[in-house]
């Protein structure tokens, strides 16, 4: 399926090497100020060939939007956004054409689909999340009229942790590093894997600010799995954590527990969410993602017609993911929030009533 959310729904649309990516957004509320500036911005911090770091692909993506907003407002109508590819080199993919490379989904959407779009994966691609944070962009305008905040770093690189969570280093760092003082062993790690034709998996801390409590709508349509099916459906994540994670089956009940007092909770270790309802506090996330598949080692695998053949890729790859796939992440969770946000307005009889000032 190509559609996400129940009430603030997207559509992506387009393939790696096609003429264009986009989206269709239905569902955002008329009236928001739509910051053109703030879009672009959003996706420049995503796009390719910025730095060593990244893949050399180059692209403007820029946004064009088509439909739903007119004087600088949403009109309540859907919002199409359209961005078009301009650095395809699908000759460079013309070894693989029959191959299935090990660690993408070839092997899959293959014996799935029965076409065999070897043109940087075609759907399957990490560049059609470009869509996603674009689409992104719009969910976050609309949290901004609530003033809740969405912002996300790297939190590790190759197993190199930060020690230090500080967001404001994020915007002055190359990699997106939460850390300062571990941020030059972290791009080291991905130059290494890089000049070794190699790449390194990471991890994005997510954290949102100002959420409302009363965000998620068990029992199936939990805040949390929302946030999990949100970013299990990035190309190349593989696991997520909420709060303390993975760490709180090592805890006892009662160092797990939040406390609470008339001002608040006297810890976070529920990551702001309990029955998978927002609490109103901190909403943090960690989300895992694998190596980057494309690398330029030699490897063995199978081609369409089961011979066994040895590969040696060619291309412009990312030799950490996880860097640009943090902006998506955080797209993600964005649109997320701006769903639940109407979702909940629902929930009370006192709500509706005075949307008809009754």
């Amino acid at each position: 399926m190509n559609t996400f959310g129940h009430k603030f729904r997207f559509t992506t649309f387009g393939e790696s090497h096609g003429k264009a990516l986009g989206c269709v957004i239905d569902g955002v509320p008329a009236g928001i100020k739509i910051d053109e500036e703030f879009i672009q911005n959003e996706m420049n911090r995503r796009k390719p060939g910025q730095n060593k770091y990244a893949t050399a692909r180059k692209e403007s993506d820029s946004v064009e939007i088509l439909s739903g907003v007119f004087e600088g407002l949403t009109t309540g109508t859907p919002i199409s956004m359209v961005i078009f590819n301009e650095n395809q080199k699908s000759k460079d993919y013309s070894n693989v054409k029959d191959l299935f490379r090990p660690g993408h989904a070839d092997y899959t959407y293959f014996n799935k689909y029965g076409i065999r779009d070897y043109r940087g994966g075609g759907r399957s691609s990490a560049r059609e999340t470009a869509a996603r944070v674009a689409a992104g962009a719009i969910a976050k305008l609309l949290l901004k009229e609530l003033d809740i905040e969405v912002q996300s770093g790297i939190c590790e690189i190759d197993g190199i942790k930060a020690k230090n969570h500080d967001f404001s280093n994020v915007q002055d760092s190359e990699i997106y590093a939460l850390d300062k003082n571990m941020e030059q062993e972290q791009k080291d790690a991905i130059l290494k894997a890089k000049n070794s034709h190699n790449s390194v998996g990471g991890v994005a801390l997510i954290n949102i600010k100002n959420c409302p409590i009363g965000l998620g709508e068990p029992l199936y349509f939990k805040l949390d799995s929302q946030f999990a099916n949100a970013m299990m459906s990035i190309n190349a994540v593989k696991a997520i954590e909420i709060g303390d994670g993975f760490d709180a089956v090592n805890k006892k009940g009662y160092e797990n527990n939040d406390e609470i007092r008339a001002k608040g909770f006297k810890s976070n270790h529920s990551g702001g969410i309990l029955g998978g309802i927002s609490n109103g506090e901190d909403i943090d996330l960690k989300v895992y993602f694998k190596p980057t598949p494309s690398i330029f080692i030699k490897q063995e695998t199978i081609d369409i017609y089961n011979n066994e053949v040895e590969y040696e890729l060619k291309g412009r790859h990312d030799p950490c993911v996880a860097v640009r796939g943090s902006v998506v992440a955080e797209s993600m969770a964005a649109l997320v929030l701006a769903d639940m946000l109407l979702l909940n307005m629902s929930s009370k009889i006192e709500n509706i009533k005075k949307v008809y000032d009754k």
